[in-house]
């Protein structure tokens, strides 16, 4: 019996031990169960603050970048309408280079005197080297331009899958804050510099074509204002050449209708004269004659009697008539230098009419075409 009592003893003693035991580790168990806890709800809260953090850091530059995208957007149709001011302006420079090049032509047909380098001639080679030098620094202006947009366009193509990427990197934040309890880190450093960087590269194509929007618009109103200058005093040398040409061409009119005047009264002159002395030529015959005969009379008959008087008057008569033809061959000399004469005005007036012709109605009508707006 003791050792039945000793046996139950021990496993009564025993059982109680492994009891025990059984109750501490479950004890703790439990404690290190609510310590796993505790930390794992701190560290996924950690962790969901980090996530937070992220997706207002992605927040702010898919805003910023968002920004950049539209300012280059609108930047770029800034751009294209100063494209077209350009593109007009240029086209514009070359109808009016081709106005000049023209007047120039239709002046080598001047002829005589006038076919010279005056003012108008002068002014005219000063305008089409202006508008050439305008073409040529408005040509390299649009490259520029060109250019510039072509910039734009590759920044417009970047920024898309970067902004893109930014919208993949919210919602990873967002699946991982609500859907798992790892979160894929990139570097936060890297992630910010790059993002940076396309921003100031965005900033500084911007700074690029406000300076060159700048430009654009000084050169422009350079342009014009110097193209409108020299328009002006290319305008004031036809009216004032016009005018002298007008008035050279009335003198030479006035001159004309006196040579014209002079002429019919010489021809009257040398008419009356060929009359005068047609007349005379019968009664001289007749006078001479008799004065030879009379001068073979015999002895005392031969004497100056009131006959013979006469007769010598007549004789005397002939003198003049040969003075009169010597007038008339003089009167034919200047009729003939009242001829030449005339024949030089008339040539000359042709050559003003031909002037005024070309400069007037070929030059200035064409011109009148020529205005030069703003751009």
């Amino acid at each position: 019996p003791s050792e039945w009592d000793i046996a139950n003893k021990t496993q009564s003693a025993s059982t109680e031990s492994q009891k025990s035991r059984s109750e501490r580790m479950i004890a703790e168990s439990r404690r290190l169960l609510d310590e796993i806890e505790r930390t794992t709800q701190k560290t996924q809260s950690d962790v969901n603050k980090k996530i937070e953090q992220r997706r207002e850091e992605i927040k702010f530059w898919k805003q910023e970048l968002g920004n950049k995208l539209e300012q280059i957007v609108l930047e770029t149709e800034v751009l294209l309408t100063f494209k077209t001011r350009l593109e007009k302006s240029l086209k514009r420079c070359k109808e009016l280079l081709i106005i000049t090049q023209k007047c120039l032509l239709n002046r080598q047909g001047r002829a005589g005197i006038d076919l010279v380098n005056d003012e108008v001639e002068q002014e005219l080679v000063k305008e089409a080297e202006v508008l050439q030098g305008v073409i040529a620094l408005l040509e390299r202006t649009l490259e520029q331009t060109n250019e510039q947009i072509r910039c734009r366009g590759k920044e417009l193509h970047k920024y898309d899958p970067l902004i893109l990427g930014i919208e993949l990197q919210l919602e990873v934040c967002i699946l991982t804050n609500y859907c798992s309890n790892q979160i894929l880190f990139v570097s936060p450093e890297d992630w910010i510099d790059y993002s940076n960087i396309n921003v100031e590269k965005a900033d500084k194509q911007r700074n690029n074509s406000l300076a060159l929007r700048v430009l654009i618009d000084g050169i422009l109103s350079q342009t014009v204002n110097d193209m409108r200058k020299q328009c002006e005093m290319v305008t004031v040398a036809f009216r004032n050449r016009v005018k002298e040409v007008k008035d050279a061409k009335h003198k030479l009119e006035t001159l004309l209708a006196m040579v014209m005047d002079e002429t019919a009264s010489q021809e009257k002159n040398i008419a009356a004269l060929k009359k005068a002395i047609a007349d005379k030529e019968g009664p001289v015959k007749v006078a001479q004659s008799r004065l030879e005969a009379r001068n073979h009379r015999p002895n005392v008959e031969l004497r100056c009697d009131t006959v013979q008087y006469r007769l010598i008057s007549e004789v005397q008569e002939i003198t003049k008539n040969i003075q009169r033809q010597d007038t008339l061959a003089q009167a034919e000399t200047v009729l003939k230098g009242l001829s030449r004469r005339q024949l030089s005005l008339e040539e000359e007036i042709q050559v003003k009419e031909k002037t005024l012709y070309i400069d007037e109605v070929l030059c200035m009508h064409m011109r009148e075409s020529v205005y030069i707006n703003n751009f």
